[in-house]
């Protein structure tokens, strides 16, 4: 089975967001008042071949502690969704 998968990837809360409050100090400047919170990820979108869902999210996982993310500061969420076969 082919899955398409994306990761989006947050800073751990507590961690200092430089370019969070880079935007969110801006935004006022810009007529955009009353927005706070602001935190910036990233989203990295693939395609992973397993014989199950569990097995490509297993994968993934690994791929994304390994290789993706900073484990330390950094988490991810993993959204897994079956490719359809072309008809």
């Amino acid at each position: 089975m082919t899955f398409d998968v994306v990761v989006e990837v947050r800073l751990r809360p507590g961690i200092a967001d430089p370019q969070g409050s880079t935007i969110e100090r801006a935004l006022p400047a810009l007529g955009f008042d009353g927005v706070s919170g602001v935190r910036v990820g990233k989203s990295i979108r693939f395609t992973v071949t397993a014989i199950d869902e569990s097995t490509a999210r297993a994968e993934v996982d690994d791929l994304c502690h390994r290789f993706l993310t900073n484990p330390v500061i950094e988490d991810a969420e993993v959204i897994l969704s079956v490719v359809s076969p072309a008809s």
